[in-house]
């Protein structure tokens, strides 16, 4: 399958030597909900803009829907759609107004039914002639994702696209996103809210100081790096872990009323059945248990900081 985004190679030097991007390798898909996640100066941006064509870069090939960044700019730029971090919509301008002139940037002939589609979809369809500036940041930042749809992009870029909005909204945007990617819609993502990547992504990214450290398949890569934890609460108290317990990655709590098991997601159930095993041989009651695995949050802060 032909990628709707290709990146080889792909260098960023600004005029002061600080290198943002270092030999970036990266391969998106038509359909697919890709999730690029890094700490703040990581480059996400910055690559980001580059694809878009907001800034340039310093070497390296990016395609965008099978075009040349560079060489074939016009087309490249037409099949992107971008909702910026920043808030910058025109605050004179009505709804309506906004949106169908992103339309026309792009050399579109004006189509009333998709803006008005837009626009109900993402549920702005009674403020169509409200001024932006009487609208709420969170109606604002739908206005900046209309915008980005109006010229029918193949490819949707979202940079922090449910910062600063509160938690209706996002699971509303978060069912918005689906509903593109149903209809055909490639859409990048970055965030800092881990969760809205564990709750949409189909793959994850990682990069750190400019490089992409990893590219994964959001199940396989919870299933490669994830950890689980067992815990038993016990009926009796214990000082100290039992000496037959101390080569198992086993703590004891604080009150000595739990014993909390950590093993490898990947790990086959053969420790927990021996800890079990161990447990009854020494007398240990539990009078109950439970699992948990560590969420994609607990992973990216490990990749981040290993």
């Amino acid at each position: 399958m032909q990628p709707d985004i290709s990146v080889k190679h792909l260098n960023k030097i600004y005029e002061d030597g600080f290198q943002a991007l270092k030999d970036v390798n990266l391969e998106i898909y038509p359909g697919e909900i890709f999730a690029l996640l890094g700490p703040n100066g990581a480059g996400k941006t910055t690559m980001i803009s580059i694809i878009c064509g907001i800034v340039n870069k310093s070497n390296g090939e990016v395609t965008a829907a099978g075009h040349d960044i560079v060489k074939n700019y016009r087309k490249a730029r037409e099949a992107i759609g971008l909702v910026p971090q920043e808030l910058n919509t025109d605050s004179f301008e009505t709804v309506w107004d906004a949106v169908s002139f992103s339309r026309g940037l792009f050399g579109k002939a004006p189509k009333p039914a998709h803006i008005e589609k837009v626009l109900k979809d993402l549920s702005l369809w009674d403020k169509r002639n409200n001024r932006i500036m009487s609208l709420s940041g969170g109606m604002k930042r739908r206005v900046m994702i209309a915008k980005a749809l109006s010229h029918e992009p193949r490819i949707l870029f979202l940079d922090e696209p449910t910062a600063g909005v509160d938690v209706e909204l996002r699971r509303d945007m978060w069912e918005m996103v689906r509903k593109l990617r149903e209809n055909g819609t490639t859409i990048i993502l970055t965030t800092h809210y881990i969760e809205e990547a564990e709750e949409m992504a189909d793959r994850i990214g990682v990069i750190r100081q400019g490089q992409i450290i990893l590219v994964e398949d959001k199940d396989t890569l919870m299933s490669k790096l994830g950890k689980k934890e067992l815990r038993l609460q016990l009926q009796h108290k214990l000082d100290k872990v039992p000496g037959e317990l101390t080569l198992e990655p086993i703590e004891l709590s604080e009150d000595g009323y739990e014993l909390i098991y950590t093993f490898d997601s990947q790990q086959q159930q053969a420790g927990v059945a021996r800890l079990l095993r161990t447990l009854g041989d020494l007398g240990i009651e539990y009078r109950d248990l439970q699992t948990r695995e560590s969420s994609l949050e607990e992973i990216f802060v490990g990749l981040v900081h290993e």
